[in-house]
């Protein structure tokens, strides 16, 4: 039989790419981890990697070894979900990942609500943009990823995960001269000629933005490239950009600026929950999500409320 502990290095090669990678996050030495991998590969009888460059990749052989693998984590995850599920009491860590903005109007109440219900359940929060935090959770460096997905994304969507809708967020064009066009497509005409802020190349949020644009027929000058939305709302308010924001940028407070509908396609994004496939069942993720769509229920009784000037409506 295959040692369990040597499988589980391979695997973590697989998501981390490199061996230092994996020596670093699991506290190991490179040298030990490539000999435990150079006796894995005695155990099976073929070789499980090979060199590309200064780097090393798995063999075919090594990704059905790494299948199999994933199989008996996720069986592993619902054992100790199960194990979990028969104590009277929430105990341990949970670890979350979320990105800026929902780290700020949503992890913060349902902490409090938490805290009062299950004091004995510690809960760490890193802020973390997507990208790398869907691959800290198929690493094992997180528990619980707090995800948004746009209109259109074509990003996959890892079979190891299982992903649960929070709630959806609207898409709104915002710039202070809104108000000077009576209709969302003209307003996107108006701002042809204006800077813009978003998110960099590469993002769902990116890819989305420019196809509502391009929709429009112009190509957008970004002048201003952050994953911070906050500085977004700041540069729109000013009057340095024009912009395209969600609703949870405005924290559960009334929005600051005039907010006009985006005029072409899907207008809202998916807030979802990802975990490893396996670990759904465990009371701590279970209790922590409810959380979650209850922060959500709040945030949108205040943030779908719109100011008197608004004219998205």
């Amino acid at each position: 039989m295959f040692d369990l502990h040597r499988l589980r290095l391979l695997r973590e090669l697989k998501h981390r790419g490199t061996l230092a990678a994996v020596a670093s996050a699991l506290s190991y030495s490179p040298s030990s981890v490539s000999q435990q991998l150079s006796l894995l590969e005695s155990e099976v009888g073929v070789p499980l990697l090979e060199p590309v460059g200064r780097r090393v990749r798995l063999t075919p052989q090594a990704e059905i070894l790494v299948a199999h693998t994933e199989a008996v984590l996720e069986r592993l995850e619902q054992a100790e979900a199960d194990i979990a599920g028969s104590l009277g009491e929430l105990t341990g860590t949970l670890r979350i990942a979320s990105f800026q903005t929902a780290a700020l109007a949503l992890v913060p109440p349902a902490l409090m609500l938490l805290r009062g219900a299950h004091p004995r359940l510690r809960i760490q929060v890193t802020q973390m943009e997507r990208e790398g935090a869907l691959s800290a959770l198929l690493a094992h460096d997180v528990d619980l990823v707090i995800d948004v997905e746009y209109p259109g994304d074509p990003s996959p969507r890892p079979v190891e995960l299982e992903r649960e809708v929070l709630g959806q967020d609207t898409l709104h064009l915002v710039h202070p001269d809104v108000t000077h066009a009576t209709r969302p497509q003209e307003m996107l005409r108006v701002l042809a000629s204006h800077p813009w802020v978003m998110e960099p190349d590469g993002t769902a949020a990116r890819r989305w933005a420019m196809t509502v644009c391009r929709g429009a027929g112009f190509e957008p000058d970004v002048r201003y490239e952050s994953a911070d939305l906050l500085l977004h709302l700041r540069l729109v308010e000013q009057g340095h950009a024009a912009a395209l924001l969600p609703d949870l940028v405005w924290l559960g407070r009334r929005p600051t600026i005039p907010l006009r509908p985006v005029p072409f396609g899907q207008k809202t994004r998916t807030l979802v929950t990802a975990v490893r496939r396996g670990s759904s069942r465990h009371p701590a993720i279970q209790t922590v999500r409810q959380a979650l769509v209850t922060a959500v229920d709040r945030e949108s009784e205040t943030t779908l409320r719109r100011p008197p000037g608004d004219l998205s409506q």
